[in-house]
């Protein structure tokens, strides 16, 4: 085995659809061809969003398409005590600071940036004592930061500029999805992050956290998210349709030729990702320039 350590990590919203499927085979090629280890962690820091049973459905489709992981499955729900931690190192080290302002007053700003609106620091300096109600936001430093995706090339964004101090703790207590994945990333040893582009600029974010909390940074791949016939996302909130473990060798031949594999027989799941993962090391993704 190498030193290799990816990963896949589903949201627990619903069950799993095509464009995830895609994730799962894309992050497991890579991994297998690295000789490396492939993790699943279930991603249910918002409990808001967390349907029962979605990540148990999750977990045995997976395993019906072949996907075996390695070690035990890592919940994020479990790990709040781990978040809080890694929080209060920010606190000291006096990266974060409490806001009080709503959406509605951040969104009359009239700040525009790359995900809507810009939080304009409005409570940066205000010194706001804890308080329930308060978010917890990370100071954005001015200046780019910059990386290198192994599918895309060199990447580079001014946090500040284009989304302002982003939270880490919501207004409601719940540990922002930036902050735990960074510290799960980091605590599970992970050296390579494989997903979809729709995720890309969340990296410098991810990217200003590791450095302030003394991590070191993945190696990052980024492809085109799978999109339906009208050119948007598949996702859960836009009614993509589970997958069928029935047809898994169908769903697995249209995984490989969207990732740009050669076409491979139908046979048992396991065999035909054996088989793309011996074609991935020789015609990796980043060689199709996704």
């Amino acid at each position: 085995m190498s030193a290799y350590v990816g990963r896949f990590a589903p949201s627990p919203t619903g069950p799993l659809h095509f464009g995830s499927l895609v994730t799962a085979v894309a992050s497991w090629l890579d991994a297998r061809a690295a000789r490396g280890r492939w993790l699943v962690r279930i991603e249910d820091v918002d409990a808001t969003r967390t349907v029962p049973g979605a990540a148990e459905d999750i977990l045995r489709t997976l395993e019906s398409f072949g996907l075996a992981w390695d070690g035990e499955v890592e919940w994020q729900g479990r790990r709040t005590a781990r978040y809080e931690a890694a929080l209060e190192r920010l606190r000291g080290e006096g990266y974060v600071y409490r806001c009080r302002c709503s959406r509605k007053e951040i969104a009359d700003s009239g700040l525009v940036g790359l995900e809507g609106a810009i939080y304009p620091g409005t409570c940066r300096h205000l010194a706001l004592a804890p308080a329930a109600g308060l978010a917890e936001r990370m100071i954005a430093a001015e200046s780019p930061v910059t990386f290198v995706d192994r599918a895309i090339g060199t990447v580079s964004q001014n946090v500040a500029r284009d989304i302002g101090d982003f939270v880490v703790k919501r207004r409601d207590g719940l540990h922002a999805y930036q902050l735990a994945v960074v510290v799960d990333d980091a605590e599970q040893g992970i050296t390579d992050v494989v997903r979809g582009a729709d995720l890309l600029w969340s990296t410098p974010r991810q990217i200003l956290l590791q450095r302030a909390l003394g991590y070191s940074t993945p190696r990052y791949l980024h492809f085109p998210v799978v999109t339906d016939s009208t050119g948007q996302k598949l996702s859960k909130q836009s009614g993509a349709h589970a997958v069928d473990p029935a047809a898994a060798p169908d769903l697995l031949r249209h995984a490989f030729a969207f990732l740009g594999l050669a076409p491979v027989p139908a046979a048992p799941p396991g065999e035909m990702l054996a088989q793309a993962a011996r074609e991935y090391v020789t015609k990796p993704l980043q060689v199709r320039g996704l």
